[in-house]
């Protein structure tokens, strides 16, 4: 086995991405293999689930399952379903573990922590100094993992060349391409080239069978650029893109794309408080307020909800239970965003794991295109020539977008016929950040001529 062979096998086994990372003495099936402070593997790593967890010992912590399997030589998976990565929020760091839990085929040898290595022979114990841990990202979000012995022929072409950085201790590593497929980047700038040089495009939405139908809301510009992404409407939580979240965004002047203009980032429904406990109906109705454009029988639930100030129409203050503002980080892994009143009564939160969850597969690159609206002699929209491409977002930064006053809470949440039995609610939870403050949430921001 070589490395172009063993890059090969990846691809056959339907990966896109491959990371690699030398293996230290401590990186084992013990002591777990440690990622450094790399909160982005949340990111870059798909997992299944994210659940919270508490210890004396070792604090507030998040546990990311995984669909992980070990790549043999044949090209066979052997399916390892403990795995995880553990997210150690004081630190913070990442480690991945439970990696051979009930695993038959898995590189046991070359994993065995060290009490267990003395015991070996004096050719074996050669082959796990300088270790490589290979790491594959399938388009169907499983993990592939493979450990190249300090010995081998793939190690020994690993050190003598040089790989570009993916995140803080991981290379990453090219893989062959696929013939006929470009890369995710390329194709989404030509795609993003072709959308502006149609100028003035006709207001529209794709439905899921395929359907287009025209639109006339305010939320059209991003339904028409995703129509010609041949993206249908929809709110399932992952990327648009080939793995890019795409975002659009108002502008008055496309040469100047940074405005205060609000994003919405995200609309995950709240899983706490009296909102979770109760119908939406009887939650604007105790914490709405009549409609202020005169429109009869009508209650709302806005306003925008900023880091420890009251908001005046709502009276609620948005609180991040569990995490320092001081310090910057999660002292509680079962905390939360909430929204909470004088009294101290929870009208709305979320869970640290359900926004973890949702931010982590859907924001880890992203693309935010700045578009222009007019009304005659039809509503259109034109979308502009300089982009945004984003990348390298975690949790963390997330949570310091709020304390900063980045990041804000703005629903936009109505009861139509509130007073009869025909009562017709509308939900909408939406996290924002004004166009000019994205950079407070990821570690690279690029503008790009398309």
């Amino acid at each position: 086995m070589n490395l172009l062979q063993l890059k090969s096998l990846f691809v056959q086994a339907g990966c896109t991405k491959l990371y690699a990372k030398p293996l230290a003495e401590n990186d084992n099936s013990k002591n777990q293999v440690y990622f450094a402070g790399a909160v982005e593997a949340l990111h870059v790593f798909p997992s299944r689930k994210i659940f919270a967890e508490n210890t004396k010992k070792k604090g507030p912590s998040f546990k990311a399952v995984l669909n992980f399997g070990w790549l043999l030589d044949s090209g066979e998976v052997a399916h390892a379903p403990g795995a995880q990565l553990i997210l150690y929020s004081q630190y913070p760091e990442v480690r991945f573990s439970g990696f051979l839990d009930r695993c038959k085929a898995g590189p046991s040898t070359l994993m065995a922590d060290r009490k267990r290595a003395k015991t070996f022979p004096a050719e074996i114990r050669r082959q796990l100094v300088g270790r490589i841990l290979f790491l594959g990202v399938t388009t169907d979000k499983r993990v592939l993992g493979y450990v190249a012995a300090g010995n081998s022929q793939v190690t020994a072409e690993f050190n003598s060349q040089s790989f570009s950085p993916a995140f803080v201790v991981f290379k990453d590593i090219p893989l062959p391409r696929i013939a006929g497929e470009e890369e995710s980047r390329e194709r989404l700038i030509a795609e993003l080239r072709r959308i502006h040089s149609l100028g003035w495009i006709d207001s529209k939405q794709l439905d899921s069978s395929g359907r287009i139908d025209p639109c006339c809301a305010q939320n059209c510009g991003g339904l028409t650029l995703e129509a010609e992404l041949r993206i249908p409407k929809n709110s399932v939580g992952e990327p648009d893109f080939l793995g890019w979240e795409v975002k659009q965004y108002a502008v008055a002047n496309f040469e100047r794309i940074e405005s205060a203009k609000p994003i919405t980032m995200m609309t995950p429904e709240p899983d706490g408080g009296f909102y979770f406990d109760h119908e939406v109906e009887a939650f604007v109705q105790k914490f709405g307020h009549a409609n202020r454009k005169g429109k009869a029988d009508r209650w709302d639930f806005t306003g925008r909800h900023y880091f420890g100030k009251v908001c005046g129409t709502t009276g609620l203050r948005l609180h991040l239970v569990g995490f320092d503002s001081v310090a910057k980080e999660i002292t509680d892994a079962n905390g939360a965003i909430s929204l909470v009143g004088d009294s101290g009564e929870v009208a709305a939160s979320w869970s640290f794991r359900k926004i973890l969850e949702h931010w982590s597969h859907k924001h880890a690159k992203a693309v935010y295109v700045p578009s222009q609206r007019r009304t005659e002699p039809n509503w259109q929209y034109a979308y502009g020539h300089k982009v945004r491409l984003a990348q390298r977002t975690d949790s963390l930064r997330l949570l310091r977008a709020f304390v900063a006053g980045a990041m804000y809470y703005d629903p936009g949440i109505k009861l139509e016929n509130a007073s009869t039995a025909e009562a017709k609610s509308k939900k909408r939870s939406q996290f924002r950040v004004a166009s000019k403050n994205i950079s407070a949430l990821y570690e690279s921001v690029e503008t790009v001529e398309v």
